[in-house]
């Protein structure tokens, strides 16, 4: 199996803390720097499981990075560099306690809540009739809680928001303003794909000097539930599943092998040959969404590799 970067224990000029999530860990330096370490960790119903992913972590940061760039010109972004297949740098922010879903189809979260008999999801009203993996009228924002390491996010409205303190009024109403900008760029991009954006999330936070930006990853299989356009109406007709690009796919066979995350569910074993066939996933989701040829990095010595380069740059400052 190739090698897999599952944890980092760095120690960077002018390093002050470290944040590990679920997938990415984030060091702190001075002078208002991060450096964000996309791992191989997989991450699905709030729980990380046991055996990293090769070459995840460089498919997601590298897949971030590009969107970052194609964005930017609508709504500004934490990043100033990547250094490393699996590392960003950017400005230091104060992050938005909140994460902006935003959902153009009945689907994932969304379809299993409706199939549970809900027509309310984060204080918006759904239609009746709607079919699993429908195109909603307009798409819909439905937040939810960022949780720490763990723990589960949890599904909120924008009047529970308010009423919590979580974000002011004028804020979130630039964070509105951006998700909406973001998913109709999103939506433009992965069309000239032969995609559908189906739902994604975005992270925003506040930079030193007060500025909102968008921060964390971006329309990434891991952020984001991508449908393949072309038979999408043939499929819905015949009441078929949808051929999709996100990690639903590991998402369903949990579910198969009897995990949701719920409490007393212990974690499925994953074979050396399924964690390999997640991995040739990966790099078909990276082809697909960015329509370039996925060139994989050294993994001889990754955490190597990493302090090489991050040192390098942070030298030419």
């Amino acid at each position: 199996m190739v090698r897999t970067l599952t944890d980092t224990d760095f120690s960077f000029p002018g390093q002050q803390r470290v944040y590990k999530g679920k997938v990415r860990e984030v060091y702190y330096l001075e002078n208002d720097l991060l450096v964000m370490i996309a791992t191989d960790r997989l991450s699905a119903f709030d729980v990380v499981m046991p055996r990293g992913i090769p070459y995840k972590g460089q498919i997601l940061n590298q897949i971030a990075t590009r969107m970052m760039e194609a964005t930017r010109d609508l709504v500004p972004n934490w990043l100033v560099a990547t250094p490393d297949p699996n590392v960003a740098v950017g400005v230091r922010c104060e992050p938005f306690k909140v994460e902006m879903v935003i959902r153009g189809y009945l689907a994932g979260h969304a379809a299993r809540e409706y199939k549970a008999g809900k027509r309310e999801l984060c204080g918006v009203s759904l239609p009746e009739g709607m079919r699993e993996n429908d195109p909603f009228p307009e798409p819909i924002i439905t937040p939810a809680t960022k949780a720490e390491k763990g723990d589960h996010d949890e599904d909120i409205s924008k009047a529970g928001i308010l009423q919590r303190g979580l974000v002011s009024p004028e804020d979130y109403a630039i964070l509105e303003d951006y998700t909406r900008k973001l998913f109709k760029r999103g939506s433009e991009l992965a069309s000239g794909r032969g995609l559908l954006l189906v739902d994604t999330k975005y992270e925003f936070g506040k930079t030193p000097d007060g500025r909102i930006v968008l921060i964390d990853e971006i329309h990434t299989p891991d952020s984001s539930r991508y449908f393949y356009a072309d038979g999408y109406k043939a499929r819905q007709e015949q009441g078929q599943p949808q051929k999709q690009l996100s990690k639903e796919f590991v998402r369903q066979w949990l579910i198969s092998e009897g995990f949701q995350g719920k409490p007393g569910q212990q974690v499925p074993h994953m074979t050396d040959a399924y964690i390999e066939s997640v991995s040739n996933r990966y790099i078909e989701l990276y082809e697909n969404i960015t329509g370039a040829t996925f060139e994989k990095a050294d993994t001889s010595d990754i955490p190597g590799r990493i302090r090489q380069n991050v040192l390098a740059y942070l030298k030419g400052l």
